[in-house]
């Protein structure tokens, strides 16, 4: 390592910049004056493109007087200029979205393109839909509205995030060890309308992204200023009521900016038993320049409160018993916070290199109460249990950027470490009555895991080709403390992984282009089970490989398709009468993943998402190899309208189908069809906007799980579907204003 490692370090100060036939320049919003990122500009006598980098600086190899360019960049009016000079500054106004405002090139990323088209053209309303931004990705709620989504992906039913990495400007969400499950994710610390943009790669291929990047990884990425401040209000059905203000606090400081944005959302849910949510999100984010340094400080606080009905069994509301929104033991529910200061620097020290550093810390408390069986194992006071931690989050990411051009062609190299440390205190795990009495401590540890990640990263461009070589080092230390055995005992072991990966684009014209992937990910166990099960992976790898492509089949309509496969050494299954997650064996999904998005006319857009997967797992026989739960086909589209009178609306639909509840296959979990619609009348500085959820008041199932349990009145158990039931007719009526 320290031979790669020294020999890289020469590689990039040795290599010559190669200037002859280079265009240079910088880009940026003419309204706002911000230099703009990730704006492709085309050469159309050479066909060389490139895109904007740190401050909106490019080069464009190949390129001579009278070549004529053109600057492309969503939400921005596609820009054409003749080339006159050594230096180009060129300002970009913005626009209504248009399709054409994309231009396929040898890129990793054109999907998340196409991906932000759906998000400008339908924002998101609430934190817990935030993750359906991303194609093909389905949630589910079944704990009152506070705590973590239940996650779907490639055929994954990934519990709270045990097979997605999951960050907010680069800090991380997922909890490893939590008390509740491997890598849980709570995103409700998120204020919707502060996001500005979302990062996602589906599979284990990016060598930036480290633990639990198997089926994929999102990064949320916030605005780093407001041009104007906005107080929201949305008032709802079942008693729901939201405010949200984001205010502008520094005006016409070109170098400075900071902001403030605050979220109180309260909401019974449609439960016979009121959930009660209260939430409260503030954050503020502050930014500003120095020399070629950019300082970023941001800071959030958190905090929830909820009931819950929990997951009720279906043979209890066909006999009668309960409705659906009734309880068994409504005294379900939790609380749970989270405070965060991050800092970043990015330092740019010449126009083709610059660093980016982060250090975060968090503060994180967690306490939740469930009843997954009711009575089965204590007739007397029931089975309801209780899951408490308080942790502390330290760590710190920085990468070094350098781009080189080699005559025509161009080389993006990346190197980054990362460190994270969790410091978990009373981690536990009880019975408990009516969450006032603990019958029993079950488990009570605590844990302090680290882990320190390098990577390093080649992206070499060349004509219609991109090739991406990168490879990544993982280390983990797991310490823990038992509190319940003599004398606390303490355990800890290490481990390190090596993930190697591969991605090529090819695209010889900017209307297709056709990608190729392959890499090695993991998601690491849980601390209590590696140090107290001896034969359990620490951590079980994955391995898989994307086949697919992009075509614009005209100006105003694009297809995206993939094969892919993905093998992993140990699968991660949640018991749910435990409230834990045990280990299984090998498994392997295989899927298609087709998309449609098409520019009707100048204000109407249509998309289409379908996903199918077939999730198995290898080391049981034929009849028993289903993986509960994982979905086998998801869809998501709808039509969108956004007129430049003010109005804009969308017919929107999502679907999963029929799946597997258990390992053979005999209880089936069912799926939905649900269909959601909205309108909006927007001015200058005030709007106006109803939609309805669930428009046609189905009745749908969000979670459920094949669960062995006993009501209070039964001799014996019954192990069938037990389900939270989905929301019926939502209407929200929206009103903001802007100053």
């Amino acid at each position: 390592m320290k031979r790669i490692l020294s020999i890289s370090c020469i590689f990039l100060t040795t290599i010559p910049l190669w200037s002859q036939g280079i265009i240079k320049g910088t880009v940026s919003n003419e309204e706002t004056q911000e230099y703009l990122e990730g704006v492709t500009i085309l050469n159309h006598r050479s066909q060389q493109h490139t895109h904007t980098e740190a401050k909106g600086h490019f080069k464009l190899p190949g390129t001579s007087f009278g070549d004529t360019l053109s600057f492309y960049s969503l939400g921005f009016k596609n820009q054409q200029i003749v080339v006159d000079a050594d230096f180009l500054t060129i300002s970009m106004s913005e626009v209504m979205l248009e399709l054409d405002q994309i231009i396929i090139t040898p890129n990793l990323k054109t999907l998340n393109t196409l991906s932000a088209i759906n998000v400008e053209l339908n924002p998101v309303g609430s934190s817990q839909d935030i993750l359906q931004t991303v194609p093909g990705l389905f949630i589910g709620q079944h704990a009152g509205g506070g705590k973590a989504e239940q996650i779907f992906l490639r055929g994954f039913d990934i519990d709270h995030g045990t097979d997605i990495q999951i960050s907010a400007d680069g800090m991380p969400v997922n909890m490893v060890s939590h008390a509740h499950g491997q890598g849980y994710s709570d995103l409700h610390f998120l204020i919707p309308e502060t996001i500005k943009n979302i990062d996602f790669g589906k599979g284990p291929y990016y060598s930036s992204s480290g633990n639990f990047t198997t089926a994929g990884y999102v990064d949320f990425q916030s605005y780093d200023q407001l041009y104007e401040s906005t107080i929201k209000l949305d008032v709802g059905s079942f008693n729901t009521r939201r405010a949200v203000g984001m205010i502008d606090l520094i005006e016409g400081t070109p170098k400075t900016d900071a902001y403030l944005a605050t979220e109180y959302l309260l909401s019974d849910g449609p439960f016979e038993s009121p959930q009660n949510l209260d939430r409260l999100n503030v954050f503020g984010k502050y930014i500003t320049e120095i020399q070629n340094n950019t300082l970023t400080l941001q800071a959030s606080t958190f905090s929830s409160q909820w009931n819950a009905s929990g997951q009720i069994p279906m043979r209890a509301v066909q006999s009668g018993f309960l409705s659906r929104f009734g309880a068994i033991d409504d005294t379900e529910g939790g609380t749970t916070s989270r405070t965060n200061l991050k800092l970043d620097v990015r330092s740019l020290l010449n126009e083709n290199a610059f660093t980016q550093s982060s250090f975060y810390i968090s503060k994180y408390d967690f306490e939740l109460f469930s009843n997954f069986t009711f009575f089965l194992n204590d007739p007397e006071n029931g089975d309801q249990i209780r899951q408490k931690e308080s942790r502390s989050i330290m760590g710190f990411n920085t990468s070094y950027n350098r781009y080189i051009s080699l005559g025509n062609s161009k080389l993006q190299l990346e190197g980054g470490l990362s460190l994270r440390n969790d410091q978990v205190r009373g981690n536990e795990l009880s019975n408990t009555l009516n969450r006032t009495t603990t019958l029993e401590q079950l488990s009570l540890t605590d844990i302090n895991e680290s882990n320190v990640g390098l990577y390093a990263d080649a992206k070499m461009e060349h004509g219609p080709w991109l090739l991406d070589l990168g490879v990544r080092a993982d280390h983990f230390q797991f310490e823990m403390i038992n509190y319940l055995t003599e004398n606390k005992s303490s355990k800890a072991t290490n481990k390190s992984i090596i993930s190697p990966k591969i991605n090529v684009v090819y695209c010889p014209s900017t209307s297709w282009q056709l990608y190729a992937k392959a890499g090695k990910g993991f998601h690491s166990n849980d601390s209590r089970v590696i140090l107290n099960q001896e034969n359990s992976k620490i951590l079980p790898a994955a391995f898989g490989y994307d086949l697919g492509g992009v075509i614009q089949a005209w100006d105003r309509l694009y297809f995206n398709a993939a094969f892919w496969s993905l093998y992993m050494e140990q699968e991660f299954v949640y018991v749910g009468d435990e409230g834990i997650v045990e280990t299984s064996g090998r498994t392997l999904r295989q899927g298609v993943d087709l998309g449609v998005n098409y520019q009707m006319l100048s204000w109407l857009f249509a998309d289409l998402n379908m996903n199918y997967a077939s999730p198995r797992a290898l080391d049981q026989p034929e009849h028993a190899n289903h993986l509960p739960l994982a979905p086998t086909f998801t869809s998501i589209g709808g039509v969108s309208a956004k007129h430049t009178s003010g109005f804009s609306g969308s017919v929107r639909y999502r679907q999963i189908a029929d799946r597997p509840a258990n390992e053979d296959n005999s209880i089936i979990a069912k799926g939905y069809f649900l269909t959601s619609a909205s309108v909006r009348y927007d001015q200058k500085h005030w709007g106006i906007g109803l939609s309805a959820d669930n428009l046609f008041n189905q009745k749908w199932n969000e979670t459920q799980f094949a669960t062995d349990s006993r009501l209070a009145d039964e001799t014996n158990s019954t192990e069938e579907i037990h389900f939270t039931p989905g929301t019926p007719l939502f209407i929200k009526l929206n009103m903001q204003v802007h100053f």
